[in-house]
């Protein structure tokens, strides 16, 4: 398998495509097309992370650039470094939802958002002309308290303007945290308690181990979902690994998935400020969110997949919130980076708006039933396959920014090739699974009688 480089960064099999002298090659490279000052390196907490992360500090310190360390942090907490201590930019290890034998590279610009398409590709260029050393050492430089790192993010979505936080911390609520022993297992508790929450910790010790599988999904929660029954807890919030994506369990135990935190967020933000901008997400994001919008008068912008180009829609339209429907949220008052911390507080705010529970809050909204996919990537020219599919569904609207988005009244299938894998994901919603399950049988079969890729 080829290494993964695309908007999201740079993602592989540590030992085979992913290796020191990849990573030194790459964080060289971004040493030397970011500004002067500072460049900080963060990681989540799998085994080969904090080897990787000295080669990363030496690539740094051979291209002359003071290095400082926060270790293992979430993800967003770095990219709210970086322009809070102005920073030139920083680099996280982590291959984020993928599984533990994977790692990789996400690259922070000096204004706290990842870099673009277009110095992305001018990265990946260079780190392709960058030698790497014949041998490695270690070399360590000063790091940032975690104290401190966790402790300014958190103190700053503590003083966000569209948060009740008086409001919050009344409730009293009770909350069970999985954060996979990841990079959320010390900075979503602490401020869950300075919301005034009750905290109960399930699989928050950093020690290089998932105990389920990486990615926040439905499957992966059979133990939060137990343990918020057996606590009589009002919500469970998971993470993935480097903590920029928030799932949630409602107080039935029942699993809401990651959809329902980005809508859950905008409703609430919505509901406390009103909001006068577009909400921006991406194409596969639920439509929930257009429910959710048309309410306050507002429509929905959608990107591309990849939290840079929800970003870069939010700039161009002057979005105050948004995100991606895997659990994702932006808040512009925060940074513009997906984070699990402000996605916590916002949907904590939402359950403080009425004494509703969160059940009771999703039964307010239509029935969306979404079905998600992903086949294993061929040779074959995806973009000519797709032009074929899409001659197919002439009754539906049609949208080809990010492979192909299928649209009806009540319904749509987005079919793409993943920024983070090598497969073609495929993503429907419908009122019902049936109705999703059946977009997505239809593409699977349009797929494979154009390449075989779904066989």
């Amino acid at each position: 398998m080829a290494l993964i480089r695309t908007v999201s960064g740079v993602r592989g099999i540590v030992g085979e495509e992913l290796d020191p002298e990849t990573v030194y090659r790459h964080v060289r490279a971004f040493a030397l097309l970011q500004p002067p000052g500072p460049i900080l390196v963060a990681r989540d907490s799998r085994p080969h992370g904090l080897e990787l992360q000295d080669v990363a500090c030496q690539a740094l310190s051979d291209a002359r650039r003071q290095v400082q360390i926060a270790g293992l942090v979430p993800t967003p907490t770095a990219q709210f470094l970086v322009p809070h201590k102005s920073l030139a930019g920083a680099i996280v290890l982590t291959a984020s939802h993928n599984p533990i034998e994977y790692n990789g590279l996400k690259f922070i610009d000096s204004d706290g958002c990842f870099l673009d398409q277009g110095r992305a590709e001018i990265l990946f260029a260079r780190a392709d002309q960058t030698e790497a050393p014949k041998q490695f050492t270690s070399r360590r430089s000063r790091g940032v308290d975690l104290i401190e790192a966790a402790g300014l993010h958190i103190l700053d979505i503590l003083d966000l303007s569209c948060i009740d936080i008086e409001a919050i911390i009344r409730r009293k609520f009770r909350v069970v945290v999985d954060a996979v022993n990841g990079a959320a297992y010390f900075a979503l508790p602490a401020l869950l308690e300075a919301l005034g929450c009750q905290v109960v910790r399930l699989n928050c010790t950093p020690d290089g181990t998932f105990p389920r599988g990486a990615e926040p999904l439905a499957e992966n929660l059979a133990d939060l979902c137990s343990a918020v029954k057996e606590q009589g807890a009002h919500i469970g919030l998971a993470t993935d690994p480097d903590a920029d994506r928030l799932a949630l369990v409602d107080e039935q135990g029942a699993p809401l998935g990651e959809e329902l935190t980005q809508v859950l967020a905008v409703d609430g933000f919505l509901r406390r400020t009103g909001g006068s901008k577009p909400i921006t997400t991406n194409l596969s994001s639920s439509m929930l969110v257009d429910h959710v919008a048309r309410k306050y008068g507002l429509e929905v912008q959608r990107s591309a997949v990849g939290e840079i180009n929800v970003v870069n829609m939010m700039r161009a339209v002057g979005g105050e919130i948004g995100g991606e429907g895997n659990g994702g949220v932006i808040l512009a008052e925060s940074h513009l980076g997906r984070d699990s911390l402000v996605g916590a507080a916002l949907v904590l705010d939402r359950l403080a708006q009425q004494t509703l529970p969160i059940s009771a809050i999703k039964a307010g909204w239509p029935n969306m039933e979404m079905v998600k996919q992903k086949i294993p990537l061929g040779d074959e020219d995806l973009e000519a396959t797709l032009t074929q599919l899409a001659a197919g569904f002439t009754d539906a609207e049609q949208n080809t920014v990010d492979g192909l988005r299928l649209q009806w009244a009540d319904r749509w299938v987005h079919v793409r090739r993943s920024n983070t894998e090598p497969v073609i994901r495929i993503i429907a919603e419908g009122p019902t699974v049936d109705d999703a399950r059946g977009l997505v049988e239809q593409v699977r079969q349009a797929l494979a009688g154009n390449t075989g890729a779904a066989a």
